[in-house]
């Protein structure tokens, strides 16, 4: 196989962040697009210049012309189509958060398993030059022994009909962007916390519109989390530690207005520390290909994946019943 042919499982909105990667690799091609109507998968193809487009995502899962699939489908369906897909003999980037449950999450690597088809977790920012020179910071000890990592992501989300709203969806600001600092804690201290707290402000349809929650970390380390649909558009994360602070302002998205990476060491002054360039989305995307192609496991392993969803599910819980909550 020299290249692997890609099928948008949907015409979700985040599809044309993905686009222009699987267009920019040497490795990929953007091969079709499927929606539940063929009306409606045509004219997405028109838009985007993608050679085939079928009425249903079960015809592009039978087609031998695919060999992986995007799928940015609403949360709760994550699972459901991750596994047909697999069990179709299709690999799989699907977005993030990888499913709703640790059941879910079982189910999906048990495909993966059986199938030999891999699937990956799209938490595009992990695959940026920016993440691995953090990785690198860490991992190399200039902070020293980490002690406090904090992140945020909130925006302002506008209108009533979004997905976002929908409790049988997943909705919610924590599902939906608050994982993002979630698992930016767990890659610094290397796995998921210990126990975890979390508070919340339930909007109108139920789901959390704000979101706020600590974690504490094997060893003392501590994380301190917020979401929220309800503030303006506010990204960034440091990294405390005893021999110095690295402060990020856009540690998630938009890497492209206003990115700072700083450390500030105990000893001496502040440096930025410049970040190579690099389309926010193509990690993701070339690390799927390097699975197939290679043999090389994916950046984010299922593993890792099943902790962001059983965190995520303890800080819903503690919120729920306002207590401390213990990881299952």
């Amino acid at each position: 196989m020299a290249k692997i042919r890609w099928g948008l499982l949907s015409t979700a909105n985040i599809n044309r962040a993905v686009i222009p990667a699987m267009r920019a690799s040497a490795r990929g091609e953007l091969a079709a697009v499927a929606s539940r109507s063929q009306a409606s998968a045509d004219a997405y193809a028109a838009k985007w210049e993608i050679p085939q487009a079928f009425g249903s995502y079960e015809d592009m899962l039978a087609s031998d012309q695919i060999d992986a699939v995007y799928i940015g489908l609403p949360n709760h369906l994550h699972a459901e189509w991750s596994i047909k897909a697999m069990q179709a003999g299709k690999h799989v980037l699907c977005e993030k958060p990888l499913a709703l449950s640790v059941e879910e999450v079982d189910r999906m690597a048990a495909a993966s398993r059986e199938t030999g088809c891999y699937l990956a977790e799209a938490f595009m920012y992990r695959h940026h030059p920016q993440t691995r020179l953090v990785r690198e910071l860490v991992q190399r000890g200039d902070l020293g022994e980490i002690c406090v990592v904090t992140g945020a992501f909130n925006f302002t989300l506008h209108g009533q009909d979004n997905v976002r709203l929908v409790p049988e969806y997943g909705g919610g600001c924590l599902w939906d962007v608050g994982v993002y600092p979630l698992s930016f804690a767990q890659m610094v201290y290397g796995g998921p916390p210990e126990r975890v707290f979390g508070e919340q402000w339930l909007g109108a349809s139920g789901i959390d519109e704000t979101f706020a929650g600590q974690m504490a970390y094997p060893g003392g380390g501590v994380a301190q989390i917020t979401s929220s649909f309800r503030q303006p558009f506010h990204t960034d994360a440091e990294i405390l530690g005893t021999e110095g602070r690295l402060s990020l302002t856009r540690p998630f998205n938009r890497l492209d207005d206003g990115r700072q990476m700083v450390f500030y060491p105990h000893e001496g002054e502040p440096h930025e520390i410049p970040v190579p360039e690099e389309y926010l989305y193509q990690g993701e995307v070339e690390d799927l290909h390097s699975a197939v192609l290679d043999g090389t496991p994916p950046l984010i392993p299922l593993a890792q994946s099943r902790d962001h969803v059983r965190t995520v599910a303890a800080l819903y819980e503690s919120a729920r019943r306002w207590q401390p909550v213990e990881l299952k």
